[in-house]
């Protein structure tokens, strides 16, 4: 026969918490460390925060980005995209050995089609790569750590489609070229081991011919993407060459020419983050969703905490403060110490009443040095004593001579008699409130 009964949930074994522990553990390490390396990358020689930082001193609108929220296109004047990997679409292999490290071409693999993109959705410019991760580790701008030239010519051959495109390293050390300020103002670009291209078939805008720097070249695929402007040389916006030169102002005068349509961004991010505008907005959730929390059985619950709250609220209404405690007992204390007191100015006997006085105030300073919930400990005559001969050995034996000298005190005596021992008490135990 077929057993037709439902098969019983099988415990989840102890093996899979911790496999799936040590996973969630290797991927946010994985991410720390990818975010670490990015963000060292940006503040070395080779990133651009510094360019970011020098366009906003100069009341220009500039920012960085790294991916993980939705940017708006409309708002972004012109995409400055800076590339270090020299193999677009292929992991690089992890270093292993420190000269392997010193020597590697890529620092964060991007994605082509990540790349085409952008292009597609706002202005760009492309920032070809120069240095190996060498260079960044060490502050050292040597030629020997520069990247290989024909890596550069096959980004820039699949970024415009022509296959004669190549780049042309400058054999001297530094490079000049001159660059046209918008006011007509000629400003001079200084470039250490300039990395050109050839930018005939662009419209140059720092140098020309063979020896361009900088240009606006048409794409691959005109008709996607159009133009992409192409800066083959990084040194003349990054944090190592802003220094050189004219530089930062060359920077400041042609990227400010892009805040009229929206701010720059540097974008370090790996993909592509722009929200389609043609694309119909899918809601995830519905109230449909929100409503089912609201039926059977929770219309129950719903109810019942419904009754709770009106009768809560009727109930504050009803009452007005909290509930009045029985003061009875308090209240027929009092009256019994008002008429004893009574009774003894009658009769005259003031010398028995300032002995009754004397314990009272006794036990009202022990409540103001201690508190109330520790005054019956030091409330009593002795208690009170000895507690203040272990701070103040003087006001002890004043207290105790004044203590003395009031309870040898006759039942009747005069009125200014009694005033004065009173007097003589209160000062000695103000001295101990305020001393100890």
């Amino acid at each position: 026969m077929t057993d037709t009964s439902a098969p019983t949930a099988q415990p989840i074994r102890a093996e899979t918490i911790v496999i799936g522990v040590i996973v969630a553990l290797a991927l946010a390490a994985v991410f720390y460390v990818m975010s670490q390396r990015q963000q060292a990358l940006r503040s070395s020689p080779l990133g651009m925060d510094g360019l970011q930082l020098w366009l906003t001193a100069e009341g220009g609108s500039a920012q960085t980005f790294s991916g993980g929220w939705i940017v708006d296109p409309y708002n972004i004047g012109l995409l400055v995209v800076p590339l270090h990997d020299t193999q677009l679409d292929r992991e690089s292999p992890p270093a292993v050995t420190q000269q392997q490290l010193l020597f590697q071409q890529d620092e964060i693999d991007l994605d082509w089609e990540s790349l085409l993109s952008k292009l597609e959705e706002v202005p760009a410019l492309i920032v070809l790569p120069k240095w190996r991760s060498g260079m960044r580790l060490t502050g050292i701008a040597h030629p020997a750590l520069l990247v290989d030239g024909a890596r550069v010519d096959t980004i820039l051959q699949d970024l415009t489609g022509t296959r004669s495109i190549r780049l042309n390293r400058s054999r001297q050390v530094f490079t000049d070229l001159p660059y046209t300020a918008v006011d007509g103002t000629v400003l001079t670009s200084q470039i250490y081991v300039a990395q050109l291209f050839d930018g005939t078939d662009c419209d140059p805008i720092i140098g020309s011919g063979k020896t361009t720097l900088l240009a606006s070249c048409p794409t691959a695929d005109p008709e996607r993407t159009g133009t992409v402007l192409i800066l083959s040389d990084p040194d003349l916006l990054n944090n190592h060459g802003l220094r050189l030169g004219q530089n930062a102002a060359i920077a400041q005068d042609f990227l400010s020419g892009w805040d009229d349509n929206g701010s720059v961004m540097i974008d370090y991010s790996r993909d592509n983050w722009f929200a389609d505008m043609e694309e119909a907005v899918v809601r995830d959730r519905t109230w449909a969703d929100l409503l089912r929390f609201f039926e059977p059985p929770f219309l129950a619950l719903w109810l019942g905490a419904g009754v709770m709250l009106a009768l809560a609220i009727w109930r504050s209404f009803r009452r007005a403060g909290p509930v009045a405690s029985d003061a009875t007992g308090v209240a027929g204390k009092m009256q019994a110490i008002h008429a004893r007191a009574r009774l003894m100015r009658l009769t005259g006997q003031d010398g028995a009443m300032i002995g009754d006085y004397a314990s009272a105030r006794i036990a009202a300073t022990a409540a103001r040095l201690v508190g109330p919930g520790h005054a019956r400990q030091i409330g009593e005559e002795r208690a009170f004593l000895r507690f203040v001969a272990r701070r103040q050995t003087g006001l002890s034996e004043r207290l105790d001579a004044a203590l003395s000298r009031l309870r040898a005190l006759p039942a009747r005596v005069s009125p200014a008699v009694a005033i004065h021992h009173i007097e003589e008490l209160e000062q000695i135990l103000e001295l101990i409130a305020n001393d100890t």
